[in-house]
C-alpha cells in the first residue's frame, strides 16, 4: 500500500491473526512484569518499602511510556523504508524489549530495576505504536471493531500468558527470560508477511505537532479524556492487586491468586471482546457500547470495595472481564475514527495512548496514600469506580462518531 487515503479493501484473516499474535507477544512481555515480576522483585530488593519501590519503578516506566509512544508513532509516520513505515519499528521494538527484560532479570538493586523497566517501556512502546498505527493504515472502518477485538484477544491472552509464565517458571530471572523469548517468537510471523504502508514523501516533523488542540479537534480531545479517565480507574484498581490479595484478602498464595483472577477475567473478556467489536461494526454505534462497558467495569470496582474477600474478588474479576472486553475493541475502533490527519496516524494514536500511560504514573501516587492513610482498599476501589464511571458518561461528548 502506497497511499495515505482511508483504506477500503478488507484485510485478510491471516494478517489480522498474525497482528494479534504479535500483540500477544508484546503484552506477554508487558504484563508478566506488571502483574507479577515487578511486584516480587520490589519485595525482594526492598522488603521494608515494597509499595514505595514498586510505585517508583512503575511510575518512572509509565512516564517514559508517555513520551515514547507518540514519539515513535511520529517517527514511524515519517519512515520511508522501501518495505514500509511501521515494520522497522515493530522489529526494533521487539528486539529492544527482549534486551530490556534481560536487564531486569539481572538487576541487583532498585536503581537497575527502574532502568530496565524504563528501557522496556521505551522499546515496547515503539513496537506498540507501530502495531496499532497499522490498523487505520490498512483496515477500513467497517472492520475496525473486529480487528480491535482480535487485538484485544492478543492483549488478554498476553496478560494470562505473562502472569502464568511468571508464576510457573519459578524465579525472577527465569520469568523475565521466558517473556523475552516469547516476545521474539510471536513477532517474527507478523514481520514475515511484509504487509505495510510505503511512503516516499513524509510529512514535515514539528514538535508542535504533538499538541493536538481540543478546540480545533474537539472529538479527539473528548476521546482522549474519556480514555484517560477509564484507564485511570482501571489502573487505580489493579496497581496493588497483588498486595490487596496479600494484605486485605489474606490469600495463602497471592501470586497464584493473581493468576487465577487473571484467568477468570480473561475468560469473560474473551467472550465479549470480538463479539462486541463485530456488533458495533454492524450497528455503527460505538459510544453506547463504550458507555455501558464503563458502567460494568465500575460495578466490578465497587464489588472489590464492598466485598474484600476471595469470593468477592472472583466475582469482580468476571464482571470486569465482561465490561473490559467490549471496551477494548469498541473504544479502539472509536479512537481510529477521530484521528485528525492520515499522515499523522501513528503520532496521533500515540498522543491518545498517553491516556493509557499517564494513569499508570498517577495511580501509584493516588493509591499509596489512600491505602496507607485514607481508608484503605475500600476507598481505593470506590475511587476507581467513580473515575471510570465519569469517563463512561463523557464519551457522549464525542459528536463525529455515533
Amino acid at each position: 500500500m502506497t497511499t495515505l487515503a482511508e483504506p477500503t479493501e478488507r484485510v485478510p484473516a491471516r494478517w489480522t491473526a498474525l497482528l494479534s499474535l504479535a500483540g500477544l507477544g508484546l503484552f506477554t512481555a508487558w504484563y508478566g512484569p506488571i502483574q507479577v515480576l515487578l511486584g516480587k522483585q520490589a519485595e525482594e530488593l526492598a522488603p521494608a518499602n515494597k509499595e514505595l519501590a514498586l510505585g517508583l519503578v512503575v511510575g518512572l516506566g509509565a512516564a517514559v511510556s508517555m513520551v515514547a509512544n507518540p514519539l515513535f508513532g511520529a517517527l514511524s509516520d515519517r519512515t520511508t523504508w522501501r518495505m514500509g513505515r511501521r515494520l522497522p519499528w515493530t522489529a526494533l521494538g521487539a528486539a529492544g524489549g527482549a534486551v530490556s527484560l534481560v536487564v531486569l532479570a539481572v538487576a541487583p538493586n532498585i536503581a537497575m530495576m527502574a532502568l530496565g523497566w524504563c528501557l522496556a517501556q521505551l522499546t515496547l512502546n515503539a513496537m506498540f505504536a507501530a502495531l496499532v498505527a497499522a490498523v487505520p493504515d490498512q483496515v477500513p472502518h467497517r472492520q475496525r471493531g473486529m480487528v480491535g477485538g482480535w487485538i484485544g484477544v492478543g492483549q488478554t491472552l498476553g496478560i494470562v500468558a505473562g502472569s502464568g509464565l511468571a508464576a510457573a517458571v519459578g524465579g525472577l530471572a527465569a520469568g523475565y527470560l521466558v517473556c523475552a523469548a516469547f516476545l521474539l517468537v510471536a513477532t517474527v510471523p507478523y514481520l514475515g508477511l511484509r504487509r505495510d504502508t510505503v511512503i516516499t514523501e513524509p510529512p514535515a516533523f514539528s514538535w508542535r505537532g504533538f499538541w493536538v488542540s481540543p478546540r480545533r479537534f474537539p472529538d479527539f480531545g473528548w476521546a482522549w479524556l474519556t480514555r484517560f479517565l477509564m484507564n485511570l480507574g482501571n489502573s487505580i484498581a489493579i496497581v496493588y492487586l497483588l498486595y490487596f490479595l496479600q494484605d486485605a484478602v489474606h490469600h495463602d498464595d497471592p501470586d497464584g491468586g493473581v493468576f487465577v483472577l487473571t484467568g477468570i477475567y480473561a475468560a469473560t473478556l474473551l467472550s465479549t471482546v470480538v463479539v462486541g467489536g463485530i456488533w458495533s461494526d454492524r450497528v455503527g454505534r460505538r459510544r453506547t457500547f463504550v458507555c455501558w462497558a464503563g458502567i460494568v467495569m465500575a460495578v466490578a470496582a465497587l464489588l472489590l470495595a464492598a466485598w474484600p474477600t476471595w469470593t468477592g474478588a472472583l466475582v469482580a474479576a468476571a464482571v470486569l472481564g465482561l465490561g473490559f472486553g467490549v471496551y477494548t475493541s469498541v473504544d479502539f475502533a472509536l479512537m481510529t475514527e477521530v484521528l485528525p490527519a492520515a499522515g499523522d496516524r501513528g503520532k496521533d494514536l500515540g498522543v491518545i495512548n498517553v491516556a493509557n500511560a499517564l494513569p499508570q504514573v498517577l495511580a501509584p501516587a493516588l493509591a499509596a496514600p489512600i491505602v496507607t492513610y485514607l481508608g484503605g482498599y475500600p476507598v481505593l476501589y470506590g475511587l476507581a469506580a467513580a473515575v471510570g464511571l465519569a469517563g463512561a458518561v463523557l464519551v457522549f461528548k464525542i459528536r463525529a462518531v455515533a
